[in-house]
């Protein structure tokens, strides 16, 4: 089971990859504000723990399983912004709110919280109650 600091840096990789096609251990370590041996330390754990393959100087690559939950921890994140996003949260507070939340929910809380954003997305009278709800609590 991984921990989240491995969650960090495995979502930070796929996102890395997905962008640029690659990740370098100064571009993790610049996007998780972490000092490059940290990001060392870890990447060596996980290729340990077989998430990805590393070698040193030459980089690093994600395997299967690696690729996976990458996969996973970023629909996660995308899904917990849109989630807060839905409900009215104000913008500058979504990315830390979601850094703050998505290592203490269970897999099947996102699921549930994955199946209200769909029905808030297909309700638009009930997100406009909400922003209603919000701006009454802004006017008291």
């Amino acid at each position: 089971m991984p921990t989240p600091s491995m969650e960090d840096h495995i979502e930070i990789i796929y996102s890395l990859i997905e962008q640029k096609g690659y990740a370098r251990v100064s571009d993790i370590a610049e996007a998780l504000s972490v000092l490059p041996s940290s990001v060392t330390k870890m990447v060596q754990k996980l290729d340990k723990d077989g998430y990805l393959i590393y070698e040193r100087y030459r980089g690093l690559v994600l395997t299967p399983k690696g690729q996976k939950l990458g996969k996973r921890l970023l629909m996660r994140h995308d899904l917990l912004e849109q989630f807060l996003r839905v409900i009215g949260v104000d913008e500058e507070r979504i990315y830390e709110d979601v850094e703050g939340i998505e290592h203490h929910l269970s897999w099947n809380s996102i699921d549930r919280i994955a199946d209200l954003v769909q029905l808030l997305e297909a309700r638009p009278d009930l997100i406009r109650e909400l922003e209603k709800l919000k701006q009454e609590e802004k006017d008291s």
